[in-house]
């Protein structure tokens, strides 16, 4: 009962986080992925050669950029961010 509660808990607050998500990945990541695309940031996830093709993908590469950002985020803001991603984009 207790497992059920906790994943209903979980799956009410996935749009939270994605719009938390959003927050957060749009003060901290478009400046980079702007300058990487010729202004458009949004194509790092939308081209057809995207590498990230897998949750675990993404939760790595998310990862990886925060470290390369220099962002204090915390294991749920990183979580925020791969929620938001994987809704926005990615659809997985």
């Amino acid at each position: 009962m207790i497992r059920l509660i906790g994943l209903l808990v979980l799956l009410m607050s996935a749009p939270l986080m994605a719009a938390d998500g959003k927050g957060l990945h749009d003060s901290a990541c478009l400046q980079c992925h702007s300058s990487l695309t010729g202004g458009k940031p949004n194509t790092m996830y939308t081209r057809g050669d995207h590498k990230v093709k897998t949750l675990v993908k993404l939760q790595k590469r998310v990862k990886g950029c925060a470290v390369a950002a220099d962002v204090s985020w915390t294991e749920q803001q990183r979580e925020m961010v791969v929620q938001y991603l994987a809704k926005t984009f990615y659809h997985f």
